[in-house]
């Protein structure tokens, strides 16, 4: 069964801490990215989602990101948990990020 609760890092050495999901498979936590464009130093940011509870353990799960401690940004994470061959368990996600734009004409060009 998938346990998100816990502490994860991902290839580029960003930190996703989830504290508890609860038994409704909503979970809050925090993340600390390890990449960004913004000018203010980076810092831990909150983060809150919910895991789709399955029997099997492949949940998946989606969560936001609000980087309003150091960007005008947000960001949505989804994707699913899977078990390797070494019976560890493994995240794959995807993700938008969503920067503030400072007039509509330059919406086009605000999602990565």
């Amino acid at each position: 069964q998938c346990n998100l609760t816990g502490l994860w890092e991902n290839d580029l050495g960003s930190q996703m801490h989830v504290f508890e999901v609860d038994s409704e498979g909503n979970f809050s936590g925090e993340y600390l990215t390890s990449v960004s464009s913004a000018t203010k130093p980076i810092q831990p940011s909150p983060l809150v989602g919910s895991q789709h509870l399955d029997e099997d353990g492949q949940c998946t799960f989606g969560f936001i990101v609000n980087w309003k401690k150091f960007s005008d940004s947000t960001a949505v994470f989804v994707g699913q948990c899977f078990t390797d061959d070494k019976g560890d368990e493994v995240l794959k996600t995807s993700w938008l990020l969503r920067e503030k734009a400072d007039a509509l004409p330059s919406d086009w060009k605000a999602t990565r």
